[in-house]
Parts: structure tokens; sequence; C-alpha cells
């Protein structure tokens, strides 16, 4: 700011000097004081923007981990049926497709609730099974869901043996045992002369009325070698994931009849 002051004795120039110098500061300060109010509402714009464009991203990041999990689920659910289509085509045997609903969390039973019943087939005493191997056998049925059994209960068995049926000795049955959890079962009475290492894969042998012959029950993890008067104990670890069943096949299968030897005598009367 410049006030110009005339008179008779032309001082103008110095009024006009000593007003720019009181003026000037009072500019300078009133210049900064807009500036940093300007760089101040600059700032809080930019930090809004940036929460925003933050959030923007977190939300897109979540969504496309969603769709990521519901992708890899999708995958595995494909892979669990594709296993189940192959079993179907190497057993022929009838199955029905199930999925498991509940699980008993108690520590005295090891059972699973699927969602197929007398309705569709399913019958007390029939195998449940997955790709991977067996799973237990249905002990209770309603119309529309049947409760099933694990091969991990202490109450549930089958006849096994290590290696290929019909090709080894091995015999014996698999159960489950309280302390092994749902990891691993019990393989007994295999005779201590047999065989036996870890890595050897067992199968069911349909000597107990239950499981068809040649079906997977899992691999030898542990072994402690018997002798001639001492059977092995030997420990599997099921090929079924039984901690994380999902989709299960119920096979449609009942062990053939044996036919009633007829005894009779020589010269008998048969019509009496």
């Amino acid at each position: 700011m410049a006030v110009d002051a005339r008179d008779s004795n032309g001082q103008q120039k110095v009024l006009r000097i000593w007003t720019q110098t009181f003026a000037s500061p009072l500019q300078t300060a009133s210049s900064k004081a807009s500036g940093a109010t300007s760089g101040l509402f600059d700032q809080i714009w930019n930090f809004r923007s940036t929460a925003a464009e933050n959030a923007e991203l977190k939300e897109r990041l979540a969504k496309a981990e969603l769709e990521l999990n519901a992708a890899r689920q999708a995958e595995a659910e494909n892979e669990r049926l594709k296993a189940l289509l192959n079993l179907h085509e190497q057993t022929d045997i009838k199955s029905v497709p199930a999925r498991v609903i509940a699980r008993d969390p108690s520590v005295w039973f090891n059972t699973i609730t699927i969602n197929r019943g007398s309705t569709s087939g399913v019958a007390v005493n029939m195998p449940v099974v997955t790709g991977g191997g067996i799973v237990g056998r249905v002990i209770t049925v309603s119309p529309f869901a049947s409760q099933v059994m694990l091969i991990t209960d202490e109450k549930a068995g089958a006849g096994a043996v290590v290696g290929q049926l019909g090709q080894s000795g091995a015999l014996g049955s698999v159960r489950g045992r309280a302390d092994l959890g749902v990891g691993v079962i019990e393989m007994r009475y295999v005779s201590g002369l047999e065989q036996v290492e870890v890595g050897d894969t067992v199968m069911t042998t349909g000597q107990d009325g239950i499981y068809p012959p040649g079906l997977n029950v899992g691999k030898v993890v542990d072994v402690k070698h018997g002798t001639a008067t001492q059977a092995h104990t030997i420990l599997i670890q099921p090929g079924a994931q039984l901690d994380h069943l999902e989709d299960v096949a119920v096979l449609l299968y009942q062990q053939p009849q044996r036919p009633t030897p007829q005894q009779t005598l020589q010269n008998a009367d048969r019509t009496r």
C-alpha cells in the first residue's frame, strides 16, 4: 500500500517510501496466512481423498479374496465329485451321493449325519465312502437323513489286508481307538510272520459283510513287528479325510446271502 502526499516542499517520494515500508510486512503476513490456510484445506482434501481411495481398495481386495475362496471351494468340490465318480466306475456298485450336514462333537462317539435316507435307498449297514477311501457304515436311517459311524469309532470294524487281496496273507481287521483320534486307526490280528512295512496300502477284504472287497482303507504309518506267536501292532492313516468330510457316497451294497447248505443222508425220505 502506498499513500501519495503532495506538499509544497515536494516530499511525495519520502512519504511513499515510509508507507510502503510499514505496509510491506502486513502484506507479507497476510499473504502467508492466506497461503497457509489454502495449504491446510489442500491437505484436508488430500487426506479425505486418500482415505476414500484406501477404503475402496480394501473393499475391492476383500471382494477379490471372497471370489478366490469361492473358486478354490468350487475346485475342491469338483475334485471330490470326480473322485466319487471314479470310485463308482471302479467298483461298479450303485451309489447315492450325499453331503455331511452334522457331526457329533462328543468324545464318546465318532458319527456324522448325511442328507440322504430311506427315500434315497439308504439302509442300515450300508458302507459310506469318499474317493480317498472308506468312511464308515450307516447305523440309523430316517426318510431324509442317516447317521454314519466312522471307522475311527472303537465299535466300528472292517476286514482288511495289507497289500493286494489275493496276493497277501497279511489279513486282519481295522478299528478306531479313543487315544488315537480321527487321524489314525489300528489294525489287529495280522500274523507276525507276514511282511508289513510303513507305506504299505491297506484294502478291504469283504469278509466283514459290510464293505465290498478292494476299497482303500489307508496306508501303514507305524508298525511294531511281531513274532511267530505275537501279531503285529499296526497303525494306519485313513485314506479318507475324516476330519474334513463334506461330500460322500453311500454304496447301495449288501453282501450276497450265502446259500444254506442242505445236508442229506443217503436213503433219507425227503418228504418228511
